[in-house]
């Protein structure tokens, strides 16, 4: 979803607004959500929500008590009640879809919430946009003091408060830090409050985005909200090679989209048998090698040769587990694997349609041919009426 600031501009290139997650519109921010109660009216007698949802640098987001009765819409810039001074952030939700938000975030509406003072006025809005633009520079500052002191983290983002007081350190590490001395260096040459606040390796993705390897947005940076464990049980359920680098996603971790298609893998495997079964045959035990859930195929091969493989279906392999368990066996993987190229004729056809891969070559050198052959017609006829 884009905003019309970040329409298309003069040769196709795509302008941005440039704005960095400030969006004014709110339409091309992370974990937007579209109200789609905003064109009904409330019932007669009933009072509008009090309760509206902020968004802050990147995805964090709080709800705020409207206590001032002020009207306020998506999009607009308000300064809120932080724990000391105040935080400038943006409306991205009111009205009735503020409850379920709470509801779903588990908030309770009862709750002391902070309050919304007023909405920004222009100073304010100049000053939020200098401190933010004195992030970056106090992020690298912010690193090179850790390096010197010899801590084994990493700084992965900076977030000013709205009146510029107070910056939050986002670090990842593996271990507990002892960052007291850092605090005082980096409140020294900064002359703010530092807030340190220790993120995982998702959230830090979550935080600073990125392509992932499908092309598209990290999910976590757009609309994943919640972090479920992800295991190496979901590769192997769909048959996916335990490869780290291709499992591993943006943030070194097994990627979340593992567990999108898991349930309907799970399911479609209830009917197929394990891929430890073992086939009593009279010419030897079979083992299962590879398993196909589309096309409910299963390859099996005798202990003694190994690479050959015969195809079985779902159905035949249940069968000859029926006689195995009656105590019989079967009389061999190739009876069975004939059966299924018996009655089938293999056609091939041609994915091209009528049209020849070289159709594109042939018109240009009849096109020379003709032009050559006109040329020397039209030199014949000149002569003549010479």
């Amino acid at each position: 979803m884009g905003c019309s600031s970040c329409s298309t501009g003069k040769g196709g290139q795509p302008r941005g607004c440039r704005n960095n997650g400030t969006c004014g519109t709110d339409g091309c921010n992370k974990l937007t959500v579209f109200d789609w109660l905003s064109n009904m009216s409330l019932p007669a007698g009933q009072q509008a929500f009090d309760v509206v949802e902020v968004r802050f640098k990147n995805s964090r987001k709080e709800f705020y008590r409207n206590a001032e009765g002020l009207s306020l819409s998506i999009g607009d810039v308000v300064a809120t009640q932080a724990k000391s001074g105040h935080d400038i952030g943006i409306v991205t939700l009111t009205g009735e879809l503020v409850k379920v938000q709470m509801r779903k975030k588990k908030a309770g509406q009862d709750e002391m919430l902070p309050k919304i003072y007023r909405k920004a006025t222009q100073r304010d809005i100049d000053k939020w946009v200098k401190v933010r633009g004195k992030e970056e520079e106090i992020k690298k500052r912010s690193r090179e003091m850790a390096i010197i002191l010899g801590l084994q983290m990493k700084i992965s983002d900076v977030e000013f408060q709205g009146d510029g007081s107070k910056a939050t350190f986002y670090y990842t590490a593996d271990e507990r830090i002892d960052f007291r001395q850092l605090i005082k260096d980096m409140a020294k040459a900064f002359g703010i409050r530092i807030d340190m606040r220790q993120i995982g390796l998702r959230q830090e993705a979550q935080r600073l985005g990125g392509i992932g390897s499908c092309g598209r947005e990290l999910c976590c940076s757009t609309w994943l909200t919640d972090f479920r464990s992800v295991s190496t049980a979901a590769a192997r359920y769909q048959q996916l090679s335990l490869n780290p680098q291709k499992l591993a996603g943006q943030c070194g971790k097994l990627k979340c989209c593992l567990n999108y298609e898991l349930d309907t893998y799970l399911d479609a495997l209830k009917g197929f048998p394990s891929s430890d079964t073992k086939l009593q045959t009279e010419k030897g035990v079979a083992f299962c090698q590879k398993t196909d859930i589309f096309k409910g195929i299963l390859w099996f091969s005798y202990k003694d040769d190994p690479s050959n493989w015969h195809s079985l279906s779902r159905e035949q392999v249940n069968t000859i587990l029926e006689l195995n368990r009656e105590k019989k066996k079967a009389q061999s993987l190739e009876q069975y694997a004939s059966e299924n190229f018996s009655d089938k004729e293999i056609t091939f056809e041609n994915p091209v349609g009528q049209d020849s891969l070289t159709r594109f070559d042939r018109p240009k050198s009849k096109r020379r041919s003709n032009k050559r052959r006109n040329k020397g017609n039209n030199r014949k006829r000149t002569s003549k009426n010479a």
